[in-house]
C-alpha cells in the first residue's frame, strides 16, 4: 500500500475489498455472494496451466451470509486461505456450514485472526506478502442464525503495509462509534466505514424492512449520533463510506445528503474505486 506507487493499492468491491502489496495478488476482506465479478475486475497474476483460486487468501470481519457465502464460490481453485477470529471460524463451522461445503470440493487452511494481535499475510506459497492484519472488536451482535455470541463474532480489520508504514482499517459493519473505537480508527491513513444506513429508520419508513439500522447492527450516517458527526473530527486523510444500502440517499450524486457528507470531508464509495497508500 504504497503512498506513490500504484502497483500497491486497496480496491473497493461493493460487500467487500481487496488488498495488494504488488498490484498482481490479493487478499480479499470478505467474500461476497458476488465474489466471481468483483475479482473479474482486479489485476490479477494468474498462474497458467492448473485451476486456482484468483486470491491468495480471504479475511472475514464476521460470519454473516453477505460477507462469507463467496467463500465456498471461491471452491474450484481446490486451495484456500481463511483468515477469520475464533468466534467467527465456529460460526462458519457449525451454524451456516459454510466451511464444511467447501472443504468437500478444496482444502482450506485457517489463519487465525488475532484480535489486537497483528497476524502477517502469506501468499498461497508461502513467501510473506509484506503485509500484515490485526483485528479489533466493534460493537455489532452475531449473525441470526448463530447459536450464541462468542467474543470476537464481528471485527474491523486494521492492515498495515510493512515496507512502507501505509495504514487502513476496514469496517464494514459496526452498531456504535464510541471514543474508544474513534480513537483506533483515528491511527489509520485511510478509512473505510459503514455507510449502510442514512436515517436509523430508512428501511422502516420505506415499508420495507421491520427492524431500525441500529437494531441491525449499522450506525446510521446522520442525526447528532450518527457515524458523519463522529467520523468528520478523524485526522485521517481520506474516510470513505462503504457497504452502502441502495435506500442510502448519499448513493445520489448532487443529493442534499451526499453534499452534507462532501462538506464533511468523507468520500462515498463506489466499486472500482482504488486507493494507494
Amino acid at each position: 500500500m504504497a503512498r506513490d506507487d500504484p502497483s500497491r493499492a486497496l480496491q473497493r468491491t461493493q460487500s467487500s475489498a481487496a488488498v495488494s502489496a504488488d498490484g498482481e495478488r490479493w487478499f480479499l476482506l470478505n467474500a461476497s455472494p458476488d465474489v466471481h465479478s468483483q475479482v473479474s475486475t482486479l489485476p490479477i497474476r494468474a498462474p497458467a496451466g492448473a485451476r486456482h483460486a484468483p486470491v491468495e487468501g480471504v479475511i472475514v470481519t464476521d460470519a454473516e451470509l453477505d460477507h462469507t457465502l463467496g467463500i465456498a464460490l471461491l471452491r474450484e481453485g481446490r486451495y484456500l486461505q481463511l483468515c477469520a477470529t475464533p468466534a467467527v471460524r465456529r460460526i462458519l463451522e457449525e451454524d451456516s456450514r459454510i466451511l464444511p461445503v467447501t472443504r468437500a470440493f478444496a482444502e482450506v487452511r485457517l489463519i487465525e485472526l488475532g484480535v489486537g494481535r497483528s497476524v502477517p499475510l502469506c501468499y498461497r506459497d508461502g513467501i510473506p506478502s509484506g503485509l500484515s492484519v490485526s483485528g479489533f472488536v466493534v460493537p455489532a451482535g452475531p449473525p441470526r442464525f448463530a447459536r450464541e455470541a462468542m467474543p470476537g463474532h464481528t471485527v474491523g480489520l486494521f492492515l498495515q503495509d510493512e515496507a512502507t508504514g501505509g495504514t487502513c482499517a476496514f469496517v464494514p459493519g459496526c452498531g456504535d462509534l464510541d471514543d474508544s473505537l474513534l480513537r483506533r480508527l483515528g491511527g489509520a491513513e485511510l478509512v473505510l466505514f459503514d455507510g449502510t444506513f442514512w436515517t436509523d429508520r430508512e428501511l422502516v419508513e420505506l415499508g420495507i424492512g421491520e427492524r431500525t439500522a441500529r437494531q441491525m447492527d449499522h450506525i446510521p450516517i446522520s442525526g447528532p449520533a450518527g457515524s458523519l458527526e463522529r467520523l468528520s473530527a478523524l485526522p485521517s486523510a481520506r474516510r470513505v463510506y462503504t457497504h452502502i444500502n441502495n435506500t442510502n440517499p448519499i448513493l445520489v450524486e448532487g443529493s442534499p445528503e451526499r453534499r452534507l457528507v462532501e462538506r464533511q470531508g468523507l468520500v462515498v464509495g463506489a466499486d472500482g474505486m482504488r486507493f494507494t497508500l
